[in-house]
């Protein structure tokens, strides 16, 4: 199975708290609005957790995990 973290660029509003919880996943931008690091961003078993952490730390809920059965 296959997770994917997905970014509503549109909702992030720079409160900083996803990237600064999954900085190996995440960055921001010259404006402090979420960036990420690698695309598409299909997570493995070591990232996931970070990841789950940064959709749940952010406040406008701009990113969710996607889970699958094939690869994007």
């Amino acid at each position: 199975m296959t997770a994917r973290l997905i970014v509503d660029f549109a909702r992030c509003t720079g409160h900083g708290r996803c990237y600064s919880t999954a900085e190996d996943l995440l960055t921001y931008d010259e404006e402090g609005f979420v960036s990420v690091r690698h695309e598409p961003m299909v997570l493995d078993e070591n990232q996931l957790p970070d990841a789950k952490l940064a959709a749940d730390a952010c406040p406008e809920l701009a990113m969710r995990i996607e889970y699958g059965t094939e690869s994007p």
